[in-house]
């Protein structure tokens, strides 16, 4: 089998877009050695034989400690993204949840701040805010970076 003819092995993301009153909750990154400073969603790799949805139910707890039911979650995008040999990012949209939304990874993220999709923070991850504005276009599915 040659190089090129070798299967390709994706990993999974998937991104909360936590939406309240016209706003979506972004968390600003640090000590991650990738887009430090930059805001993103809270987001996660999948874990082996882990869903998309389980991840990201797993996710919100975990990075930003609210529960999510699995009736709440919305698929809003997917994008296969070039960086890191291929991923590809599962984006779901959540207007209910419990709990008050707390920074529950102060090591890899300095604050919380809520945005309005038409007033976006300026640093931002590039694929997420191309992701962002497809879903804002009601744009199911895109490819970045090939």
């Amino acid at each position: 089998m040659t190089e090129s003819s070798k299967r390709h092995k994706v990993t999974g993301d998937v991104h909360l877009v936590l939406r309240e009153e016209g706003r979506v909750l972004f968390g600003r990154r640090q000590n991650t050695g990738f887009e430090d400073g930059a805001w993103h969603l809270p987001s996660g790799h999948l874990e082996t034989g882990e869903s998309v949805l389980d991840a990201l139910i797993r996710e919100a707890r975990e990075e930003v400690g609210v529960t999510i039911a699995p009736e709440a979650v919305r698929f809003a995008h997917v994008m296969h993204n070039s960086s890191a040999g291929g991923r590809v990012a599962f984006f779901f949209i959540v207007d209910d949840w419990q709990g008050e939304p707390t920074n529950r990874e102060p090591a890899k993220c300095t604050d919380l701040a809520w945005f309005s999709l038409g007033d976006l923070p300026d640093h931002m991850i590039a694929y997420c805010r191309t992701a962002m504005g497809h879903i804002a276009d009601g744009t199911s599915f895109s490819v970045y970076g090939w």
